[in-house]
């Protein structure tokens, strides 16, 4: 069996190793190393699928521990940094609630593994862009105090629970080809997303998450 039939399939096991790696940083307290394990996954998770398309070995099974992978990485990791922010606030047994994006990550990766709609772009708030949300947490409560406040994290696990199963639809990154007339949106928001991460760093995330929806919905009323 050739062996670049298993390159994406090692490629998607490191991203799910470096989802534990954080998962061990998370539940130890050290809540700013796990972003470094987080964009680890993501560069795995990009990559997996890029190097199936480039080397024609797309497979089922390649499908489904991609999913099983996420659900680790950018499911139970970013409940476990709720949970551990949750636990710092002071909010005693309603850190639980922190799980509630692992449980609507979850379910969003099951229905985007059966829902014929999401071949090309998404519907509802993909995983990885809500796990860089919530590693962007920890580098802000030192500059926004309020970050930290029991009840504005339990506002965030709700409302990013929401965009994880809603019916919003959110372009992905995945180009076709590199014209700017068809792309135009994807490369002002990916041009602004670096500009700011320069600058702001993790800072940067909550911004860039607002104007990834907003370009999103731009891009389809004007091209539907």
């Amino acid at each position: 069996m050739p062996i670049k039939k298993h390159i994406p399939n090692a490629l998607t096991c490191g991203n799910l190793f470096s989802g534990c790696m954080g998962i061990v940083y998370a539940f130890n307290g050290d809540l700013k190393t796990v972003a470094f394990f987080v964009l680890l996954s993501g560069i795995f998770d990009f990559f997996d699928g890029f190097v199936a398309r480039l080397l024609h070995v797309k497979s089922d099974i390649g499908k489904e521990l991609d999913s099983l992978a996420d659900v680790i990485s950018f499911g139970f990791l970013p409940g476990a940094i709720m949970y551990q922010l949750l636990l710092i606030s002071g909010a005693g047994n309603l850190a639980y609630t922190g799980f509630l994006i692992t449980i609507f990550s979850a379910l969003r990766l099951a229905k985007f593994n059966i829902d014929t709609r999401q071949t090309e772009d998404f519907i509802g708030l993909n995983t990885p862009m809500n796990t860089f949300f919530i590693i962007s947490l920890p580098w802000l409560i030192g500059n926004f105090a309020f970050i930290g406040d029991t009840y504005f994290l339990i506002s965030i696990v709700l409302i990013t629970s929401y965009l994880l199963i809603s019916e919003i639809k959110l372009f992905s990154m995945k180009m076709s080809g590199l014209s700017w007339s068809q792309n135009k949106y994807k490369f002002i928001f990916l041009i602004l997303s670096l500009v700011l991460m320069a600058f702001l760093k993790f800072a940067a995330i909550p911004v860039i998450l607002i104007l990834y929806i907003l370009f999103s919905q731009i891009h389809f009323k004007t091209s539907s």
